[in-house]
């Protein structure tokens, strides 16, 4: 006997389809959280293949970004300026730059900026010249896409006149770089800088939104090649005011661990203080070759973020 239904549980069953129909579908793409941080690419890590140093082959700054994403899966990538000083000038060369992160689809972080004089030099015009330099690479910075310029917080003097005058060319040039929407960030990378207490000191007195800090994991001393200074503690210090973050490596155990920084505890530092950026990897080790120690940063961040996930 074939089975019948009625009219009335016909219209009720053809209701709830309906109703079933009109509801949201599930979905995991909707449901999936972004990561605990994102990763980027320093273009020092590769210094030596820009350069053409150390035996290795030359290769061409302009084409980074689609290393990073091409040998690397890396999509953001953090620029140094000394690879680009002889297109300093140049409008081609900076739109040539840009084009091939976008055509890579590559997000341009920040550029690195060395070599333009020091921000907290003892002689004020000295001083103000230094700020100067760097307008230009907050102009490219702006044009890129990125967030900020890197620089160094160079000074003389003593301690205290050190934080007075690297906080006076700070301020001078997150002023400038905040008419174009830029972030001026400090690496602790050197002098007084490495010492984390100081450089926290420094963004104090500085006191604009516009004016952060670029921890790095391995730039820590008070006095080379001697004194450390606590990698950890540096990196809580700076943090309060970290626009980015620099993981520096060098060597790495039979584990895959980095020898000279515990990256788990480390980690769990930066995100204690709510960061969810950027960690950007830099390489500066010599036993294994750059793109060996570029992937086996990259697979250290990727194991510590699924164990902090």
């Amino acid at each position: 006997m074939p089975y019948t239904v009625s009219r009335r549980a016909f219209v009720r069953f053809a209701a709830a389809g309906l109703g079933a129909a009109c509801l949201p579908r599930f979905s995991f793409a909707q449901q999936a959280k972004p990561p605990l941080f994102q990763i980027s690419l320093a273009q020092w890590s590769l210094n030596k293949s820009f350069f053409g140093r150390g035996g290795v082959e030359k290769r061409d700054p302009m084409t980074f970004a689609q290393i990073a994403k091409d040998e690397f899966g890396i999509d953001a990538i953090e620029y140094v300026n000394q690879f680009y000083k002889e297109h300093k000038g140049s409008d081609e060369a900076l739109k040539d730059l840009k084009k091939r992160a976008d055509d890579a689809g590559v997000k341009s972080l920040l550029i690195m900026c060395d070599g333009e004089g020091a921000l907290g030099d003892a002689d004020e015009a000295k001083r103000k010249q230094a700020v100067e330099n760097h307008y230009r690479w907050v102009e490219w910075a702006k044009y890129l896409g990125c967030h900020s310029i890197r620089v160094n917080a160079q000074s003389t003097g003593s301690y205290r006149e050190q934080i007075g005058r690297a906080a006076d060319g700070l301020r001078q040039l997150t002023e400038f770089g905040a008419q174009h929407d830029i972030g001026v960030i400090v690496e602790n990378h050197g002098g007084l800088s490495s010492n984390g207490s100081w450089l926290a000191e420094v963004m104090r007195t500085v006191d604009h939104p516009g004016c952060g800090t670029l921890p790095d994991f391995g730039n820590f001393y008070v006095q080379r090649p001697h004194i450390e200074y606590d990698r950890y503690q540096g990196v809580l210090d700076l943090m309060p005011f970290a626009k980015g973050v620099s993981a520096k490596s060098h060597d790495f155990g039979p584990d895959g661990q980095e020898t000279h920084t515990d990256y788990l505890r480390v980690m769990k530092i930066v995100l204690s203080f709510g960061y969810r950026g950027y960690v950007g990897i830099e390489y500066e080790g010599s036993n294994l070759s750059e793109a060996e120690g570029i992937h086996a940063t990259k697979k250290l961040l990727e194991s510590v973020r699924e164990k902090l996930s």
